[in-house]
């Protein structure tokens, strides 16, 4: 795995939300924002329990991810100052863990990183793993 920048590092650990990218069988792409932490290594997001109208196991992403492991995730921070715009995108193959000891780091990650998830039954939650084969980061930011 390349190695990131300790900004481009501190960005994908520090940023409170991301797109994910999965795409079908045939190619046909889906974007959602994501709530998701970063260990260094991998991308975890859990199926969480905010409102759906579709099981977890039945959400778009899922089906994708089942079909067609493919997935990218942008983390990206925006500012009127647009020499100050910057992002990384990472590009791996996506899981689902159900149980397990990286399953449950994963949750406690994402419950440290979003008090919001302490309110949340997270149980039966399959979470989301990316595995990053490759970083693409872009600012303007020389040092970045």
């Amino acid at each position: 795995m390349p190695n990131l920048t300790p900004a481009q590092d501190r960005l994908l650990r520090s940023a409170r939300t991301a797109h994910l990218a999965t795409a079908d069988a045939n190619g046909q792409p889906h974007v959602i924002p994501v709530c998701y932490v970063f260990d260094g290594e991998s991308v975890y997001s859990v199926l969480d329990a905010k409102p759906k109208t579709t099981a977890l196991k039945q959400l778009r992403r899922v089906r994708n991810i089942l079909a067609n492991p493919r997935a990218s995730l942008v983390v990206d921070h925006y500012e009127e100052d647009w020499t100050r715009l910057q992002y990384v995108m990472v590009m791996g193959d996506a899981g689902l863990l159900e149980s397990g000891d990286e399953w449950s780091r994963a949750i406690s990650m994402l419950r440290q990183k979003y008090p919001q998830y302490h309110r949340m039954e997270l149980d039966q939650s399959p979470v989301i793993k990316i595995a990053p084969a490759r970083f693409v980061p872009w600012s303007s930011e020389p040092e970045f």
